[in-house]
């Protein structure tokens, strides 16, 4: 929840009435007027006491300190029309006048607290106008503190308390500001947080007080180690992995390495069919992959300040690819060698139609002419005997 806007407010409205009445005086309401928003200023900060509803043709604005615009209270003077500056006896040298009116006091401190007096000369007529001004001196930057440092995470809560005697405390989780959620509580009185199942990004803590109105202090970060892991365990391998199958030739060189994160860096332990594999590390190399070095690999990751541990496996087996074997008996023909083989077997095919076409053709002109044939024969055997 934002309290910063109607808390401030009326915040800041209470310590302007606080502080009028210490003056022992209250705004005059003339034509022209102080705004009470800058009546309240910081030790150290440089504070403007802003003038209102001033018309033009001002020939000289006049500060002064006290209730009184008398000679020995003026402060500092501006006049418009010759834009000259001239400075009165209550002149610090922090002191100065805006060309609209408005008095400038550097690095405020605490005894500028009092009354001022602003007379405005507009030639025909002069107004005034007097206001309280309070300097307020900011608390110290907060400490903080935890009852841990070192967490482990979704295991271990903190308690951190903000050390401040300020009412309006803000708190900070890694950088971020926070509210009361299923995970952290803010006590009632804003200055303990407690984180009930830590994070890994839970990783600084801060608290910011807010004193005084758009001023706020923020503590230092205080740093905690969580403790995380092992996630995410993976494994890279110089062949491929599929279906928890690593295929690899006998004779073969095969990388293995496994990685998780975790913090701090985890422990990596190898098995093989079982049995522990005397090399402790995250990589493993196979030189020349023997029958005896197939078989089921587990890749085991442990974190002892977490107290978990992760594993991946995998089984290596002997290589076999069914497509080489079938190249390897069958028959195979280039390019070329299938274009001539196309063009051979084109023009078998055409010289056998030719063949085939001519031996249809003699074939059934040998039936057409046997009738003709036989009817001459017999035409020149009549005419023969038909001769004397």
């Amino acid at each position: 929840m934002d309290l910063s806007r109607p808390r401030c407010r009326h915040w800041r409205e209470l310590v302007l009435l606080a502080s009028l009445l210490a003056c022992g005086t209250r705004q005059a309401y003339s034509q022209i007027s102080i705004d009470p928003e800058s009546l309240l200023g910081i030790k150290g900060f440089r504070t403007v006491l802003v003038l209102q509803n001033v018309t033009q043709d001002v020939q000289e604005y006049s500060w002064y300190r006290g209730a009184n615009d008398t000679a020995e209270n003026m402060i500092v003077s501006y006049k418009p029309p010759s834009d000259t500056w001239q400075s009165g006896p209550m002149f610090s040298g922090r002191e100065n006048v805006t060309r609209t009116g408005s008095l400038v006091i550097r690095r405020s401190a605490l005894n500028d607290t009092g009354n001022y007096t602003a007379r405005v000369d507009f030639g025909n007529r002069t107004e005034k106008a007097t206001g309280c001004l309070s300097i307020q001196e900011l608390e110290k930057k907060p400490d903080i503190w935890a009852n841990a440092s070192s967490v482990v995470e979704y295991m271990d809560p903190v308690a951190a308390i903000c050390c401040t005697n300020a009412t309006s405390v803000n708190w900070y989780v890694d950088y971020t500001r926070v509210s009361s959620n299923d995970r952290m509580t803010i006590s009632p009185d804003l200055k303990t947080l407690t984180i009930h199942r830590v994070s890994r990004y839970d990783r600084t803590l801060q608290c910011e007080t807010e004193s005084i109105p758009e001023f706020p202090w923020r503590s230092e970060p205080l740093s905690l180690s969580v403790d995380y892991g092992p996630d995410k365990v993976q494994l890279r391998t110089s062949h491929i992995i599929l279906n928890g199958i690593l295929s690899a030739k006998i004779g073969s060189e095969v990388h293995m390495e496994c990685n998780a994160i975790s913090r701090p860096s985890p422990k990596y332990h190898w098995t093989h069919n079982g049995s522990l594999v005397s090399l402790s590390g995250a990589k493993i190399i196979l030189p020349s992959l023997s029958w005896e070095q197939m078989g089921r690999y587990r890749c085991i990751v442990e974190n002892p300040m977490t107290q978990l541990t992760m594993y991946r496996e995998f089984q290596i087996q002997e290589h076999r690819s069914e497509h080489s074997h079938v190249v390897n008996r069958g028959f195979y023909i280039s390019g070329a060698k299938v274009v001539w083989l196309i063009v051979i077997i084109v023009l078998s095919s055409v010289y056998l139609c030719g063949i085939l076409i001519y031996i249809l053709i003699s074939h059934f002109s040998t039936r057409c002419l046997l009738p003709w044939v036989k009817g001459g024969v017999l035409a020149g055997d009549w005419v023969s005997r038909a001769l004397p």
